[in-house]
């Protein structure tokens, strides 16, 4: 085996992975497994390719300062190679983006702007407007623009698309990709229009990017909303080729998400929400295929960068992405259920400050206290701040002494309304079935409930 001397040295020459274990048809579908690049997605390559370009053009100097638009991954790989060639960097990122993405970018040194996701381009809080101000605004900045960087197509056209050609000796019927900045679409295109001229393009095009109309009728309306990262636009990148896409895919959050969880489940790829979109078109065009092809698509990125969003059932849960079946009771409302092991429990010997800990670790305020499998009361944080009042040495308390022991308990049979009464005394409701503890319904937990009725 090799020695390298670079992290960057390790962007590219990606293995290609033969799915065999998902419902492709007649076709034979290949993963290229971008998400085994070291910043965890195929934007390494992008971020490495436009900033040689920037040296090579003399428009980066040492110490120089870098900033980016970004819905994560560009800003991921910019951080690496930033790090790596002495740069400062500043990124402006959408606030959808995942915990873990914005955890990551920080500590590679990057500064992290948050800006609105609910905006189209034109308005200032838009990230893309956003950088470019900032960027004319700050001495020495160069914006590294990624949505009109011609080294972003180049990167693809000069390493992905060769490596994708020589892994399967030249033969590809389709090529299934997403649009962010395009780059990815636009240079694999230019190569294979050269190389390999009969290999379709397909869009897979999150629901409410307005892509997959351009292909389809060659206009658009307004764009709608979607929680898949990285891909989708409201508004034509102009690095993207799209006239030369053959098909194009609309994928659902919902379908999406459950994509990326199959391809962990059934083949062992932990992939990003992206992923999911490219593999259900991918899917989807298989199957719709009367005569066998050979169709490539991407790992995009990591999913350990979404391990708080999509691969958590909680999340789902309150997206109205996952649900359990009714049972048209008050524990359709209950998010985290104490018979299926999902609830955080204190016991009455616990110290305050491990309830503190398990508060912040799993992001509650209020914890039921159970001993012998029943339950004894309820921990919240103004428990803590009354028994604790600003002596840390009361940390160390035990939780009885802090617990609320008057807890009122609905059977599960309650009606609705009752809910009402319980949340007008600034309390949780307590569900129980038959005396046993069920779980706990908060204010958030409803308004989840009736917005995923609505939705459903």
């Amino acid at each position: 085996m090799s020695v390298f001397h670079s992290v960057t040295e390790l962007i590219g020459q990606t293995p290609l992975l033969q799915l065999h274990k998902l419902a492709s048809g007649s076709c034979e579908l290949f993963l290229k497994l971008e998400n085994q690049n070291p910043g965890g997605s195929i934007k390494d390559r992008v971020a490495l390719s436009m900033i040689n370009e920037a040296e090579r053009l003399g428009l980066l100097v040492p110490g120089g300062t870098i900033i980016e638009a970004t819905a994560g991954n560009t800003g991921l790989g910019l951080a690496l190679i930033a790090a790596q060639k002495g740069y400062s960097l500043i990124l402006v990122v959408p606030d959808k983006m995942s915990r873990e993405k914005i955890f990551h970018l920080r500590a590679l040194g990057a500064k992290v702007v948050l800006t609105r996701s609910d905006v189209n381009k034109g308005h200032p809080a838009y990230y893309q407007d956003y950088a470019r101000r900032l960027a004319q605004e700050t001495p020495g900045a160069f914006y590294i623009d990624q949505f009109n960087n011609e080294a972003n197509p180049l990167a693809h056209a000069t390493t992905t698309a060769p490596e994708i050609f020589a892994q399967l000796d030249g033969r590809i019927d389709a090529i299934v990709v997403g649009v962010g900045s395009g780059g990815t679409l636009g240079g694999l295109q230019a190569w294979f229009a050269q190389h390999s001229p009969h290999t379709e393009f397909v869009l897979a095009d999150p629901a409410g990017s307005i892509l997959a109309d351009q292909v389809e009728s060659g206009r658009y309306g307004e764009p709608g909303s979607w929680l898949v990262e990285g891909i989708g636009e409201d508004f034509i990148p102009p690095l993207a080729h799209i006239n030369g896409v053959h098909k194009a895919f609309r994928v659902t959050d919902r379908e999406a998400f459950a994509t990326a969880r199959e391809l962990l489940q059934q083949e062992g790829i932990l992939a990003g929400s992206s992923t999911g979109t490219l593999l259900s078109a991918a899917l989807r065009y298989c199957q719709s295929q009367t005569s066998p092809k050979r169709v490539v698509t991407f790992a995009c990125d990591s999913g350990n960068k979404y391990l708080s969003k999509m691969f958590n059932d909680d999340w789902m849960r309150q997206q109205g992405l996952l649900a359990h079946p009714s049972n048209g009771d008050l524990t359709d409302f209950i998010a985290l259920r104490h018979d299926e092991g999902a609830t955080v429990t204190a016991a009455p010997e616990d110290s305050l400050a491990a309830v503190l800990a398990h508060m912040r670790l799993y992001d509650i305020s209020q914890l039921p206290v159970m001993e012998n499998n029943q339950l004894v009361g309820i921990v919240d944080e103004w428990d803590l701040i009354s028994h604790v009042q600003g002596d840390s040495q009361r940390f160390s308390l035990p939780v009885r002494q802090a617990m609320t022991r008057n807890v009122e308990i609905l059977d599960k049979h309650a009606p609705e309304s009752a809910l009402r009464n319980i949340f007008d005394r600034g309390l949780v409701a307590v569900i129980a079935d038959n005396g046993r503890f069920v779980g706990l319904i908060t204010r958030s937990d409803v308004l989840t409930t009736w917005r995923n009725r609505l939705e459903q």
